[in-house]
């Protein structure tokens, strides 16, 4: 996981996600989880591409089941992007690069 993604947690994700200042994209996702593992080289570059414009953040499922239970997190991966502290976009599963990429240009 690149440092520019930091690991959020059910105790720091209404102050670290829903505080922020710009965009955040949540990775909701478990270290059991293939197409999670496959996500994360692309949020790897999201992170790099995007720096100073969108905050990346994961949220293990397995040990902070308060915040996924809240989004209603049922799949894995699920990517959420929030801005002002809301839900403006979503994508489930193993997505493209070139998807997200739409999903975040359109709010960043």
């Amino acid at each position: 996981m690149s440092s520019l993604i930091k690991p959020v947690t059910d105790a720091s994700f209404d102050q670290e996600v829903l505080g922020a200042e710009g965009p955040v994209l949540v990775d909701f996702w478990a270290v059991w989880c293939g197409p999670c593992k496959q996500m994360n080289p692309v949020l790897d570059d999201i992170a790099s591409d995007y720096e100073g414009d969108l905050t990346v953040v994961k949220v293990d499922v397995d040990h902070n089941a308060a915040v996924a239970s809240r989004y209603g997190i049922r799949s894995i991966p699920t990517l959420l992007l929030f801005r002002g502290g809301k839900v403006v976009d979503q994508a489930v599963g193993a997505v493209p690069k070139s998807r997200l990429v739409g999903i975040i240009d359109k709010h960043v």
